[in-house]
């Protein structure tokens, strides 16, 4: 691939890492191309839709004339997997925070999980949690939540296409989530504690798809950057 290929535009699928912001991603690979293929400093490069660093899987990376297309790539459903912990909050909704509250689990049974999986199929009310990048009153809700201030979230309405569970072994529940533009997997760990009558937080999430893109086909950025390298 040139830099005039680039340029032009091209779709690079990466499987983010553990840990790592979107940005820092998406930084790793302009660089490795500015420094490698003598991309100019400013050409355009961008990501179609933001991976928490405590999520893994899909970012999917746009180039050139391709960035054009990233808010009709962002529109298309997005698949996750994952894992809730039950019987327990966290603020954040994930492990980015410690656990604030405990909750009884004895009364949760494959029934019950089962059941309430249904209530989250098709449009729903879902707010944002407040540990997001969301602005309200031109401030991010991470900032404000950082802040200990309180705020009041708007709920937004957002689509389930597919609710399964794969696998229960209480305190843990794994799943597979397919969803429209703009869910929150972490709000959706602690609505589906809280429609057990217990508690819920997110402890592992990765995006598998995006539209017809599949992690399966996507790069480690490290083999990116050096399958650059090796073809100079």
């Amino acid at each position: 691939m040139t830099a005039e290929d680039y340029l032009n535009g091209q779709i690079i699928l990466v499987d983010k890492p553990l840990k790592w912001s979107s940005f820092q991603a998406v930084n790793k690979l302009k660089y490795a191309l500015i420094n490698n293929i003598g991309l100019p400093k400013k050409f355009k490069i961008g990501h179609a839709g933001t991976l928490d660093p405590l999520a893994t899987g899909l970012l999917i990376v746009c180039t050139g004339k391709f960035t054009k297309i990233i808010s009709e790539i962002q529109g298309q459903a997005k698949e996750y997997t994952g894992t809730f912990y039950i019987g327990a909050t966290t603020p954040s909704y994930d492990l980015e925070t410690e656990i604030d509250q405990e909750y009884p689990i004895s009364h949760i049974n494959e029934a019950l999980i089962h059941k309430t999986v249904k209530q989250f199929l098709g449009e729903i009310d879902q707010k944002p949690p407040i540990f997001s990048a969301i602005k309200k009153d031109g401030v991010r809700l991470y900032e404000h939540a950082r802040a200990g201030e309180t705020i009041e979230i708007a709920s937004r309405k957002t689509t389930i296409h597919e609710f399964e569970i794969t696998r229960i072994a209480l305190p843990e529940i794994d799943f597979r989530v397919v969803c429209s533009k703009g869910t929150y997997i972490r709000s959706l760990a602690y609505d589906f504690g809280k429609a057990m009558r217990s508690g819920s937080h997110l402890t592992a999430l990765r995006r598998t798809k995006i539209g017809d893109y599949d992690v399966i086909n996507a790069t480690n950025i490290t083999l990116f950057e050096q399958n650059i390298i090796d073809k100079l």
